[in-house]
């Protein structure tokens, strides 16, 4: 496909579980798109919007410029998918696309840095706009367009309950949060670092599996378990012709240089450039194959969209805080500055939904 061609391309959704190809329309005929392959792409024009000093939702521990970083070339690229272009996000069409809309993100802290991601985005596009913002909430509604953002935090999308004897997570169990998600338009999953979380911070002492109670378990299989309870509530619980249902690929981190092709460095505080080409080094990382697995044992009549971005995510070893935040200042490389890599991941969420 030529580039005048890949120019004019209007995009289609092709739902299909595990995999979310595009289709590709111009002149008549039809191409295959996969976005999420591709690479990363300096771009002068690019940011299209830089709201690091004006977006009021903006949160510190991702206000990568506010907290020092001297470089500003990681806003400068585009992703690039090998055979077409990406619609570049358009807030007010979104708004009007989602006009009368709740949208929800449910899962750990980078899915928050997607939230925040998107929220700042639609400011940028409506900034005079009445908007309502409750103090610390996770909850922003655009009432010139009544469409409402909400995050929910959920490290492992199955319930943890507190009893007696400790807390308890509970592979087979969503009650805590099930009822609030669907109750909205369109929602947004992941899940995947908590998963490896060692200590108290892991946030439960006893795992529950069915009847069987214990104190750790292998984590992947775990995972996976709690993975099949949430396909089995989207199967029983989600309306999708009312609500459409979105869940990302993992989010990757880059505490190992030797991933990317330089042994011995242990952060991401050097790196001011993506790793250049279509594939990471290190390949991607061992659960992202739990959660493809399990996205294709989903039921085939319910739709839901796997926003695959572990690979484009990876390839961006500039794109974090690295000590460049205001969360005390210790080394990132979880999450993502913003304005950043998660706008790209906003992006294609904007692409599938107005598909």
């Amino acid at each position: 496909m030529d580039a005048a061609s890949r120019r004019s391309c209007h995009f289609v959704a092709l739902i299909i579980l595990g995999i979310s190809p595009i289709l590709c329309f111009a002149g008549g005929a039809s191409k295959k798109c996969d976005v999420f392959s591709g690479s990363w792409v300096f771009d002068q024009s690019y940011p299209p919007s830089d709201y690091s000093a004006t977006c009021p939702f903006l949160r510190s521990e991702f206000d990568c410029q506010k907290y020092g970083r001297p470089d500003r070339h990681y806003l400068n690229y585009r992703w690039q998918p090998s055979g077409c272009n990406l619609p570049r996000f358009n807030g007010v069409r979104f708004l009007e696309k989602m006009k009368g809309k709740q949208i929800m993100f449910v899962g750990d802290s980078v899915m928050l840095n997607q939230y925040n991601s998107l929220i700042c985005l639609l400011h940028a596009a409506v900034p005079k706009s009445n908007i309502s913002a409750p103090y610390q909430t996770h909850y922003v509604t655009f009432q010139d367009y009544e469409v409402t953002v909400t995050y929910l935090w959920s490290h492992y999308l199955v319930d943890v309950v507190e009893e007696s004897f400790g807390r308890v997570l509970k592979l087979d169990s969503i009650r805590d949060g099930g009822d609030r998600w669907k109750q909205v338009d369109v929602l947004v999953f992941n899940t995947g670092f908590w998963w490896y979380a060692k200590g108290n911070g892991k946030g439960w002492d006893f795992v529950q599996d069915g009847n069987t109670i214990v104190k750790d378990m292998d984590r992947t299989t775990a995972m996976a378990k709690a993975l099949a309870t949430w396909g089995r509530w989207v199967d029983s619980a989600v309306n999708t012709t009312k609500t459409r249902v979105f869940f990302e690929g993992i989010f990757p981190t880059h505490y190992r240089g030797n991933e990317w092709g330089k042994p011995g460095l242990r952060d991401c505080s050097r790196e001011t450039v993506p790793v250049a080409g279509s594939r990471y080094p290190g390949g991607p990382p061992s659960i992202a194959g739990v959660v493809e697995g399990e996205l294709r044992r989903v039921k085939r009549n319910k739709r839901v969209h796997f926003l695959n971005v572990t690979t484009l995510s990876h390839l961006r070893i500039d794109g974090h805080p690295a000590t460049y935040n205001g969360a005390g200042g210790g080394m990132d490389c979880l999450h993502w500055c913003v304005a950043g890599v998660p706008d790209t991941w906003n992006q294609l969420l904007y692409l599938f939904l107005l598909a």
